[in-house]
């Protein structure tokens, strides 16, 4: 006997059949996906610091040298695994050396509140150089913000990444805007710590980061606003 199948019975085997294909990905995932980079070569680094020295009373030195083993051992690793370079970890382990080497002046109150334009300078100049070999570093903490967790943004940022010269030209703009703005608070900080009052540069080093941060933020949009378009149309023309 021929089994008769009603069309309800039908569309629950039907949906049944398809619902694989129908569910939808979770953003919230790959966004954490795609945080990952920064919270292992960004945030551990910079939390491990705070947490030896300031919450545990540990010395500047050993506290740098300690939170500098994630960033040795990720960049290492990636040398002799993968034969690429970490940028984000190799940056964060740029940044400790010369935290340590910067730890050892000490007397001249002047010298102490220049020392810390040496760790922007090192950044910036790291971001630059980095972005003018096209390997752009800001790109990594970007993506996640571009991308918003969604599959299908992700998977056009990849496409134009590896094939658009366009949206590489985008990457370097964004990571020259913002070694170009570490740089400037370096040389602001560097000019009011030899010039102005110290009781002055006390508090406006702080405030010069701030700003430095701001100018990245605000420029940088000639860049990201181009770039938002670049993943949203790739995006739409995929799907």
């Amino acid at each position: 006997m021929a089994q008769i199948t009603s069309p309800v019975t039908a569309d629950r085997a039907g949906a049944k059949g398809s619902a694989p294909e129908a569910r939808p990905q979770s953003n919230g995932g790959e966004l954490l996906n795609n945080l990952k980079p920064l919270v292992v070569d960004v945030a551990l680094p910079v939390g491990s610091y705070y947490l030896l020295h300031k919450g545990l009373g540990l010395g500047l030195v050993i506290s740098l040298a300690l939170s500098s083993v994630v960033p040795a051992a990720r960049t290492i690793v990636d040398a002799v695994r993968r034969r690429t370079f970490n940028g984000l970890a190799g940056l964060m382990l740029l940044v400790n050396v010369a935290g340590i080497a910067l730890s050892f002046v000490t007397g001249d109150a002047r010298l102490m509140l220049a020392k810390d334009s040496g760790v922007s300078s090192v950044i910036g100049l790291s971001i630059i150089v980095m972005a003018l070999r096209g390997r752009p570093l800001m790109s990594a903490g970007l993506k996640p913000f571009m991308t918003k967790g969604n599959a299908a943004r992700i998977a056009a940022w990849d496409r134009l990444t590896a094939g658009s010269v366009a949206f590489g030209r985008l990457e370097r703009r964004y990571s020259l805007i913002w070694g170009a703005a570490l740089l400037s608070e370096c040389v602001a900080r560097l000019i009011g710590a030899f010039t102005l009052p110290i009781e002055t540069m006390a508090w406006l080093s702080s405030v010069m980061l701030i700003g430095a941060i701001v100018l990245g933020i605000v420029v940088g949009m000639a860049a990201t606003q181009p770039i938002e378009k670049m993943v949203e149309a790739a995006a739409e023309t995929a799907a």
